[in-house]
C-alpha cells in the first residue's frame, strides 16, 4: 500500500474541504450517491461504468473514513452491503453543485467540449 513520505500540511478549511471532495473519483460517488440513494458496490461500479475495482474501494473507504459516505452491512445470506451518502456528504452537495454551475459557464465558453454531467443538478 502506497505510504506518503510526509504527513498531509492542511493549513486552512479551503486545503481541508478540497482534501475531502477535490479529487476526480470521490466527487463522483458522491454524485452518483446523490441520484441514487442508497446503492450496493456493484451498481455503483456499474454507475461510474470508467472505474477499476481497486480505486473504487479506495475511493469509498477514502469517504467512509472522512464520514462523508455510510455503509450499511446486512446479515443475510449472500452477504448484502450498502452505501449512501451521509449527513455529512449531503451537506456538500450545494458546494459541488455550485462548483458544477461555475465549471459549466466557464469551461463551455472556453471550447465548448464539455458535456454536462447527469449526475449533477446542473441547470
Amino acid at each position: 500500500m502506497y505510504q506518503p513520505k510526509f504527513e498531509k500540511d492542511i493549513r486552512c478549511p479551503l486545503e481541508y474541504g478540497l482534501n475531502l471532495f477535490g479529487n476526480k473519483w470521490n466527487s463522483r460517488v458522491i454524485c452518483v450517491l446523490r441520484q441514487t440513494g442508497t446503492l450496493r458496490y456493484s451498481e455503483i461500479r456499474k454507475e461510474m461504468y470508467n472505474i477499476t475495482d481497486a480505486v473504487l474501494s479506495s475511493t469509498l473507504k477514502d469517504l467512509l473514513q472522512n464520514e462523508l459516505v455510510e455503509r450499511k452491512q446486512y446479515d443475510v445470506i449472500p452477504p448484502r452491503v450498502e452505501y449512501s451518502l451521509s449527513e455529512k456528504g449531503k451537506s456538500v452537495l450545494p458546494i459541488l453543485s455550485q462548483i458544477c454551475k461555475w465549471s459549466g459557464q466557464y469551461y463551455s465558453q472556453d471550447d465548448g467540449k464539455l458535456t454536462i454531467c447527469q449526475k449533477c443538478d446542473y441547470k
